[in-house]
């Protein structure tokens, strides 16, 4: 029988990635945290967290945190049809993948229907977003992948329009000529990460049926911000895939134009959660599945098109 008090030790420890951070969560003491993790792996005979800065959880300490917080949406369902059941010690705590661009456009919509809820968002590409999940460090995803992760249901959102956006003056100063392979190769972009392939994918797509030789690789900027990213290309900066609900207005204001106009980028995205879950986690989807058909453009497959974002 597992001892839920030290599990849940050991999910705050793995979540807040320190026993001090933990400690202050379950208002106990750093000591108490340590020892009731040093318990649990005493009696699973396993080690359960890597001590470090952040501390993080091992294979099976990921796999038990996953236990914890399941357990913890189905008990929350259970309260709802036995209102005899004693009382939560606070609200249910939700853990969510999504990509930055999602957040800043529309997930923030979902997240408000279920205002009894807390979220611990993480933030992730979301070619890489799915990973999460496959590794139980959340219990739902907002994902390029199609393809269900294992014990998992995916559902179809719609695609994030992205466009190739800078402003008038920059345009001017680094495509005199118009926008070639060549002027593309040393204008600079912005790139959010190292993980970013948006810049690469939209310039596949505008030269990749036209140009022999290599796609080019411009000089880049990385801001590993999706304000920052608009900030950016409005100061002239360097251009960059801006997702469309973000820049509609600049560009109608002429503020910024499009490289290419009429050539945008469209990401398919997909909300991927665990079967197992409880009456939030099944609210929460709904919300989500909702939010995103309504702001995201459907999702069109042709022929050819590059792989998603």
């Amino acid at each position: 029988m597992l001892d839920y008090p030290l599990l849940a030790a050991l999910a705050a420890v793995i979540r807040t990635g320190s026993f001090e951070r933990a400690a202050r969560q379950l208002h106990v003491t750093p000591s108490a945290v340590s020892q009731r993790v040093k318990l649990l792996e005493e009696r699973l005979g396993t080690v359960l967290v890597v001590r470090g800065q952040p501390c993080t959880g091992t294979t099976a300490g990921q796999r038990l945190c996953q236990h914890v917080e399941q357990v913890a949406l189905l008990e929350s369902e259970l309260r709802g049809a036995l209102p005899g059941l004693s009382p939560a010690d606070g609200p249910v705590t939700l853990r969510i993948a999504v990509n930055a661009d999602s957040l800043a456009t529309w997930f923030v919509a979902a997240m408000a229907e279920l205002p009894g809820c807390l979220f611990d968002l993480v933030l992730d590409d979301q070619d890489h977003s799915a990973e999460w999940l496959r590794k139980g460090e959340v219990l739902a995803a907002v994902t390029a992948s199609a393809v269900p992760v294992p014990g998992c249901n995916s559902h179809p959102l719609g695609a994030l329009r992205y466009r190739a956006t800078a402003s008038p003056d920059y345009l001017r100063r680094h495509f005199p000529d118009g926008v070639t392979a060549e002027s593309l190769a040393t204008a600079p972009c912005l790139t959010f990460n190292r993980k970013d392939r948006l810049q690469a994918q939209w310039l596949r797509l505008v030269l990749g049926d036209h140009e022999p030789s290599p796609v080019p690789t411009p000089p880049t900027h990385w801001l590993p911000s999706t304000h920052a990213f608009v900030d950016g290309a409005l100061a002239g900066l360097g251009w960059g895939m801006n997702p469309d609900p973000l820049v509609a207005d600049h560009l109608a204001a002429g503020r910024l134009v499009e490289l290419v106009p009429g050539r945008p980028l469209d990401v398919p995205l997909h909300w991927q959660q665990s079967r197992i879950a409880g009456t939030a986690l099944a609210a929460l989807s709904r919300a989500v599945l909702h939010a995103g058909r309504q702001a995201l453009h459907p999702i069109v497959e042709s022929k050819g098109s590059p792989p998603a974002a």
